[in-house]
């Protein structure tokens, strides 16, 4: 007999049996109770959730031969129930869209709707990847599907249900299934361990259900592969050797090191990441996921139910989202999803990657250039906080140009603290103030980001303000190392 892979030995067999969709399954139930059962169904969400499981299961409830009518139980038992469980029931139609796409197609399968099932109550048609019909074939889909004949239902499933009409959707009850949370799936896997009689250390269980990323068939996948290697006891040594380790942490290590300005350090996170065989704009997608987690975790706080994430990992993550502000955050999504974007259309992809990661850890040369104008407004040339000596002293035009002011502006970028801004005397900030190029970027500016080091000072004498451009622009933000 042929070995018999876990995610089909273990495939739900009734409502209660589903994993992570307990909404679903329980208002399936109740329509089956009251009668109140639709003539369309469209189940969406990603792969492996258990869409196709669930429209198996009620078209067991439909046409249970153990009861005298619709039933939220199936005996799983009867000719009908174990007919439709192995996909050879001759009332239960299941229909691979992505091969069948034509308009011949569903013209088919409207001129067989019409005929009485054979032995059921119902004749139950499951379109699966219902999005990869033709614009020909949903239109003639359309009709049948609004007003079918009274022994007829039709239960369509979909990963993108935004490429499915509106026209279609409109006839249909929808049900958006979820990515399976983590702790759901790390029981599931333990109970399947406990049944195949394998001892499976609870970190291996939890690793396995973090690489599935919310697909059950995906855990189960994985978990047959490291059966495969040891059928008697699973341990992290095996998980390591096997198995890449999970994106958020792979992710979370450039994050650190970007964190620490360790630039060097976050091209070796980037190499190690993508040693593991991910490709760049894959490692982009996990890394623009990963940023945003902690963006809601510092803004929406550690309790927010936006982020879908064990309670031990929902406290690293926490720790790990204090480490920036909410406007770096801002910023890293719009400098990744750049690098995404044009990854995908340069030969260079890997030199793109880097310059992205290493321009993220050295973010602390990055300040906000609102922040230096709006102390020009203010005029504030020196900190309050100096002791009354420091002040005089500051005031004088040559000692403000031998020493370096204390005076600080938050940085773009964790870690390490504010950073200096070289002191300006009194007539340079009134030059500039003055200055139409400083009026024209006061009115321009809106969280602009300014590399306060690549502007140099201005050749010309401060002392001798000069009124043509040709002599000298003043420089506001000048960074003298």
């Amino acid at each position: 007999m042929s070995y018999r892979v876990l995610a089909r030995a273990y495939r739900s067999t009734t409502f209660d049996e589903v994993v992570g969709q307990e909404v679903t399954a329980t208002t399936l139930k109740n329509a089956l109770k009251s009668g109140r059962v639709h003539h369309g169904y469209l189940f969406t969400g990603t792969r492996g959730v258990g869409k196709t499981s669930m429209a198996r299961i009620l078209a067991k409830a439909l046409n249970c031969l153990a009861s005298d009518s619709p039933t939220p139980t199936p005996c799983c038992k009867c000719e009908s129930c174990t007919a439709v469980a192995e996909g050879q029931d001759i009332d239960v139609v299941e229909i691979d869209a992505a091969s069948n796409t034509g308009v011949d197609n569903i013209r088919e399968l409207r001129s067989n709707a019409t005929l009485r099932p054979a032995r059921a109550r119902f004749k139950v048609y499951i379109i699966d990847e219902v999005h990869m019909l033709s614009t020909g074939a949903f239109n003639a889909l359309l009709k049948t599907l609004e007003e079918p004949p009274s022994h007829v239902k039709f239960i369509l499933a979909t990963t993108e249900a935004q490429r499915v009409p509106a026209t279609i959707v409109s006839r249909c009850q929808r049900f958006d299934f979820n990515a399976i949370s983590m702790d759901a799936m790390a029981s599931h896997l333990a109970r399947i361990a406990a049944a195949e009689q394998v001892q499976a250390d609870e970190g291996v269980l939890r690793r396995v259900a973090r690489l599935a990323n919310g697909s059950m068939r995906d855990a189960l996948s994985l978990l047959d592969q490291l059966l495969s290697y040891d059928p008697q006891h699973l341990t992290s040594a095996i998980v390591d050797e096997l198995l890449p380790p999970p994106h958020d942490e792979l992710s979370a290590a450039v994050i650190d090191c970007v964190a620490e300005r360790d630039a060097a350090g976050a091209l070796r996170a980037l190499d190690a990441a993508l040693q593991t065989g991910r490709t760049v704009d894959r490692f982009c997608d996990h890394l623009i996921e990963h940023v945003r987690t902690l963006m809601l975790l510092r803004v929406c706080g550690t309790d927010t139910d936006l982020v879908d994430v064990s309670a031990a990992l929902r406290t690293t993550l926490a720790s790990q989202a204090e480490k920036f502000d909410a406007p770096t955050y801002v910023y890293m999504i719009a400098l990744l999803e750049e690098l995404r974007r044009n990854v995908k259309f340069s030969g260079a992809a890997r030199a793109l990657a880097d310059a992205a990661v290493a321009r993220l850890a050295m973010s602390h040369q990055f300040t906000d250039l609102s922040v230096l104008l709006k102390r020009l407004d203010n005029n504030d040339t020196v900190p309050k906080a100096l002791p009354a000596a420091d002040v005089k002293k500051n005031a004088a035009p040559d000692a403000a140009v031998r020493r370096e002011s204390q005076l600080t502006v938050p940085t773009y970028g964790g870690g390490g603290g504010p950073q200096p801004v070289p002191r300006r005397t009194p007539a340079e900030w009134d030059r500039a103030a003055r200055d139409p190029l400083v009026q024209r970027v006061k009115a321009a500016v809106d969280g602009t980001l300014l590399d306060i080091r690549s502007v140099q000072p201005a050749a010309a004498d401060p002392a001798q303000p000069s009124e043509s451009a040709d002599e000298g622009e003043p420089t506001l933000f000048a960074a003298e190392e």
